[in-house]
């Protein structure tokens, strides 16, 4: 396989409201998603979209969600053998979003039962790991570096392990997720990974590369109506790029581009198009990608 996903499949309740209620108070949403999520799990569709092999570790419940999930990745055709179907319920997203503002509540059900298998891992190119506990994270990183495959960790909100930052090859994470790990922006020096690339309040990214060259991609203004999930298909950009022998500015300009269709609909995965698509819309916005490397 080309890429195989490490993390959460959740069910994804999404509210979008004019303000947030108060104490007791009940408002009426100006519109709703629902759908299917988790970080990885986004990142993981867009590649399968975008003609990557790809497979998926995680679990889910014994219910309908779980169901669901196991259907939309075979249909897609992301490899399902690895996603364990464990009694009681699956993972579920509550959000509740005002412009760029947004509340979030999970239950994490069925997740809390993932497991490694490294004889699958050792059968991919990539490893792409999202917020994931700390045991996995450490096992799965240590697993890749030991095994000469490439690994992109999205933190998140998750502890990063210092005993193995430094193994990590590309180690993503948003701006304010960084200011609270690492302190400010011009910290990004310090970062032991090997590649770190930091998206920006306002668009576009930070990038410090293995030699240590910073540089940083344009921002493509967008009408944001929702902004669940612009990581994750900035995650699938980097990836496609990386694992095609693009240098990594024009993979962030890639994940850009993703993350400027994701927010301009509702839900994670309604942004998702086949890579002719994609190509389609790089030309008209003007953006010169190498996609003739793939």
């Amino acid at each position: 396989m080309d890429v195989v996903g490490i993390g959460n499949l959740n069910y994804d309740i999404i509210m979008l409201v004019d303000r947030f209620p108060g104490f007791h108070e009940k408002l009426p949403a100006k519109d709703a998603f629902f759908g299917l999520g988790g970080a990885a799990a986004n990142t993981i569709s867009w590649l399968a979209v975008m003609g990557l092999k790809t497979g998926f570790i995680g679990a889910v419940g014994s219910d309908e969600i779980g169901e669901a999930h196991i259907n939309y990745f075979r249909k897609i055709g992301v490899d399902t053998s690895r996603i364990k179907i464990v009694r009681g319920y699956s993972g579920v997203a509550i959000a509740m979003i005002k412009g760029e503002d947004k509340r979030i509540v999970k239950f994490s059900g069925a997740n809390a039962y993932k497991e490694l298998d490294f004889e699958y891992l050792s059968n991919t190119r990539h490893i792409h790991l999202s917020s994931n506990p700390k045991e996995i994270i450490e096992d799965a990183v240590s697993f890749a570096y030991e095994g000469g495959i490439s690994v992109s960790l999205d933190i998140g909100e998750a502890e990063l392990p210092g005993e193995v930052e430094e193994n990590v090859t590309y180690l993503l994470m948003n701006e304010d997720e960084f200011r609270r790990k690492f302190g400010e922006l011009n910290r990004i020096t310090d970062v032991k990974a090997k590649n770190v690339i930091v998206t920006l309040n306002g668009g576009g990214a930070l990038i410090r590369d293995e030699n240590g060259d910073i540089c940083t991609t344009p921002k493509l203004h967008a009408n944001v109506l929702d902004t669940t999930g612009a990581g994750d298909s900035f995650d699938a950009g980097i990836i496609y790029g990386i694992l095609n022998g693009w240098e990594l500015k024009d993979a962030a300009l890639l994940g850009t581009l993703l993350a400027y269709l994701t927010v301009q609909r509702i839900g994670a995965r309604s942004a998702i198009v086949p890579l002719e698509r994609i190509k389609e819309k790089a030309e008209e916005l003007g953006l010169k990608l190498p996609f003739e490397l793939g």
